[in-house]
């Protein structure tokens, strides 16, 4: 019985082992040969510059976990930041760079930790697929880009002499049209549905916060028609000379300097809808909305102009009165 008992043991031991169930044979053969911490980096690095991204990261993880506090592990952490972006693990690289950041707040790579974490948040959306299908990055959930924007301006405010300043701030200038066009976006899909305060305080914003963008003139623009719209004729005079005097080749604007309001705005019906577009209309034309703004403040000129509304009658009849008004 014993003899049994220790023959079906040792089978059991046997295929465990074979399993690798106990992982000591796949680790030793992975790093076999590696004794000492520089052997573990040398062998990263050679990965690293081999492109073996996935073994480079395998290592510097077996180097940092066997010798956490050796003279290698401080350069090993910096190091698997950039190859975690390389091999396209841009939330491990965020992660690697803010762990950098907090380990070592004084080393002497700690603006390339911020570089490379503002770098991963600005390669969040320029992935394989967009380098070959026409994808708008001004209409995508901004999130990513204000990140990378946060990052390299911490960077660039504190470590304003780092090598990797100047490309820090090129990569903000476009992060920033990028922002502002997204604005202008959303401010059109507004007043494309009537919702002028929305759209106005969007192309506000769009005006204060983000000069000498290109987007600025579309939000002065926007500005205009929604003031014309709401029926401030002084606001919207104001705005309209003020795209006149800075931005006189804007597409609003006629060779005469007269604005062009949108005369049709997206409305879907339901038919519309449902079909996903195929069947039925998803334009309407606004009310009060003409081809060209008139030259003097338009909006109560613009409503004289769409006729009177017919007052009401005062006399009710008695069948009114009995019915409360429903009949």
């Amino acid at each position: 019985m014993k003899l049994r008992t220790i023959t079906l043991l040792l089978v059991l031991s046997s295929f465990l082992s074979g399993c690798g169930l106990f992982g000591g044979d796949e680790e030793r053969d992975e790093f076999a040969g590696l004794t000492n911490e520089e052997q573990f980096y040398r062998r990263a690095l050679e990965q690293l510059n081999g492109q073996n991204f996935t073994g480079a990261i395998a290592t510097y993880q077996g180097l940092e976990s066997r010798f956490p506090f050796g003279r290698f592990a401080e350069q090993a952490q910096i190091e698997i930041v950039y190859a975690y972006y390389r091999n396209s693990d841009l939330e491990a690289a965020r992660a690697a760079a803010d762990r950098f950041i907090r380990l070592h707040p004084d080393s002497d790579n700690i603006d390339y930790a911020y570089y490379m974490k503002g770098l991963a948040s600005f390669s969040e959306n320029s992935g394989f697929l967009n380098r070959f299908l026409p994808v708008d990055q001004t209409k995508r959930d901004p999130g990513r880009a204000q990140e990378s924007f946060a990052d390299f301006a911490q960077l660039i405010a504190l470590y304003p002499d780092s090598p990797y300043a100047a490309d820090a701030r090129s990569r903000m200038i476009y992060l920033r049209n990028n922002l502002a066009a997204y604005e202008i976006h959303v401010a059109n899909y507004y007043l494309e549905r009537r919702a002028y305060i929305a759209a106005l305080r969007r192309a506000q914003y769009v005006v204060e916060n983000f000069q000498e963008s290109p987007a600025v003139a579309d939000g002065v623009a926007i500005m205009a028609e929604c003031y014309l719209r709401l029926g401030l004729d002084d606001l919207a005079d104001t705005s309209l000379a003020l795209l006149r005097s800075n931005y006189p080749e804007h597409q609003s604007l006629t060779e005469t300097g007269e604005f062009n309001v949108r005369t049709e705005i997206t409305n879907p019906s339901l038919l519309y809808t449902v079909s996903f577009g195929l069947i039925g209309d998803n334009r309407v034309e606004p009310p009060l909305a003409p081809t060209r703004r008139p030259y003097t403040s338009g909006s109560q000129q613009i409503i004289d102009d769409q006729g009177q509304v017919p007052e009401e009658s005062d006399k009710r009849s008695w069948l009114s009165i009995l019915t409360l008004g429903i009949l």
